[in-house]
């Protein structure tokens, strides 16, 4: 059976498993009609916007 040759030390092993967790950052850009940053490729929720079409009704009173 293989056993370990010697000891692993807890930067070696944590420098091992820090990439794992690492969190990525979201796709947030401005949008083109009203200049509101929203999430990529989804409608945006200031003006109702997506691809230059109306999409969603916004109310008078987000704007």
């Amino acid at each position: 059976m293989a056993v370990p040759k010697g000891k692993t030390s807890k930067a070696r092993r944590d420098t091992r498993r820090n990439s794992h967790w690492k969190l990525s950052v979201p796709g947030i850009v401005a949008c083109p009609n009203c200049g509101a940053m929203h999430l990529s490729h989804r409608a945006c929720k200031k003006c109702g916007y997506y691809n230059g079409r109306a999409v969603i009704k916004v109310g008078e009173e987000n704007k």
